[in-house]
């Protein structure tokens, strides 16, 4: 990829754009500062670790890396060539990170829906035992397996005997294979490739450390799992002080720069979008003046950041009387928690059902996103009555904007329950980052193609 867009970059800037006819007088030095261009940039993959095994095919640290590599090896090479006093044609020199940071990408990931397939067969896969207490045996393999597509293939558990030979987790039935004293002999046995250590096994202080020792030699990697939930990757750094390694992890904020930067990309994606779908919103506008009587927007008093409410916007997609007939239909509640959800709502209009089930009736919260009322991506935006029900955490929700889509949209939406529905919500509040974003934002539009929930 990295060759092609040198190649590539070379030809736009001299063959296609008017400058062939002088190639032959600087073709050597340019030939040159291809090569190294290559090379520097090749090299700064490599030190970025972007073929890590631990993070290929899971996350967006993959992805990552190759910008912060990409960006890198540019801004080297930038000052070096300014250093040096080197002039060079910027056309071919910018031309080239663009190109290959989207081509390097676009890779990446066409590779990774290859290695999801795979692994949803059971290929590359580190096959795992997982050892600890009875209790914290049976949460880390019920962790692992609520994952679609996991890193792991849990063969066996090792936990103090109590006289099972099996462990059952949400009906998948794990065999004990061990207890604990007899952990390195067997893992080096069923030829794993991962022990994974779930809390802290047994009395002896010193139970990781020596089963590292015995580990050696076996091939299989020591892996700790922390009961340290709802904290991503990224906030958590390990410094060792004397011999005793701390986790630091970094406490949430909700104000200042990185927030700054999801605002000015909310406001420059918003306006974006209001300009180029207001053809489609118009058309929308118009089915749903011929199909039912009443306005063509509705108008929502929701909870918004710290609190404060706005007046949310839709299309209707509901009769004029919705709000005056949800009395006589809370008793069919099918909802979680406090919303309310039905999935054959009589409300809902013809047009509407296909609205909603494409999310298009959220398109007029564009404008709410584009004035500061909401975000592209956030926790979804409550009503008054379901805050009145939040218990102190819940209320955690508040503290950034809400979204127009967010983790609960792009994980089942209507068909998570309310403690899930939270946990993502609050999840995404502590750990929000711009890479995210985008992330969820490209799994949303997957999700529009393949409605799932949406009713």
């Amino acid at each position: 990829m990295i060759l092609v867009a040198v190649v590539g970059a070379f030809a736009t800037r001299f063959w296609w754009d008017g400058d062939a006819a002088h190639l032959p007088e600087f073709a050597a030095a340019y030939w040159m500062l291809a090569a190294v261009i290559f090379i520097t940039w090749a090299i700064a993959l490599c030190a970025m670790h972007t073929r890590n095994p631990r993070l290929l095919g899971i996350g967006v640290a993959e992805y990552r890396n190759v910008v912060s590599a990409s960006v890198l090896s540019f801004g080297l090479l930038a000052i070096t060539l300014s250093v040096l006093d080197l002039r060079v044609a910027r056309g071919f020199f910018v031309l080239a990170l663009p190109f290959g940071l989207f081509g390097l990408l676009v890779n990446r990931w066409l590779w990774r829906r290859w290695l999801v397939r795979q692994r949803t067969r059971g290929q590359f896969v580190s096959r795992a035992i997982v050892v600890g207490k009875t209790s914290d045996v049976e949460y880390v393999i019920g962790q692992i397996e609520k994952k679609a597509v996991s890193v792991y293939q849990v063969i066996g558990a090792a936990v103090d005997i109590d006289g099972r030979d099996t462990i059952t987790v949400d009906s998948r039935t794990v065999a004990i294979v061990s207890d604990l004293h007899s952990v390195a002999r067997v893992a080096g046995e069923l030829h794993v490739d991962a022990v994974i250590v779930a809390g802290h096994p047994g009395d002896d202080d010193h139970f990781i450390r020596d089963l590292g020792w015995d580990l050696e030699g076996t091939g299989a990697e020591l892996v700790v799992a922390s009961r340290l939930t709802n904290v991503a990757g990224p906030r958590i750094h390990f410094r060792p002080v004397e011999g005793l390694p701390l986790m630091h992890v970094e406490l949430p904020h909700y104000a200042g720069g990185k927030h700054l930067l999801k605002r000015a990309f909310d406001v420059a994606a918003s306006g974006t979008a209001l300009l180029f779908l207001s053809p489609l919103m118009l058309v929308i506008a118009l089915l749903i003046r011929r199909d039912s009587e009443g306005p063509v927007l509705f108008h929502q008093e929701r909870v918004g950041k710290d609190g404060r409410t706005f007046s949310m916007l839709k299309f209707r997609s509901m009769v004029q009387t919705a709000e005056d007939d949800l009395a006589g239909l809370l008793d069919q509640n099918e909802g979680a928690g406090v919303l309310f959800k039905l999935k054959h709502d009589p409300r809902i209009t013809r047009t509407g059902r296909i609205l909603r089930k494409y999310s298009l009736d959220e398109l007029p919260q564009l404008w709410n996103i584009f004035v500061g009322e909401m975000s592209l991506v956030g926790p979804r935006p409550p009503l008054m009555r379901e805050v009145q029900n939040y218990d102190d955490r819940v209320h955690r929700r508040l503290y950034i904007r809400p979204g127009l889509t967010g983790m609960w949209q792009v994980n089942g939406r209507s068909n998570l329950d309310w403690d899930e529905s939270v946990r993502l919500d609050l999840y995404y509040v502590e750990n929000w980052s711009l890479i995210g974003d985008l992330v969820i934002i490209w799994r949303t539009f997957r999700v529009l193609v393949n409605p799932i929930g949406a009713y």
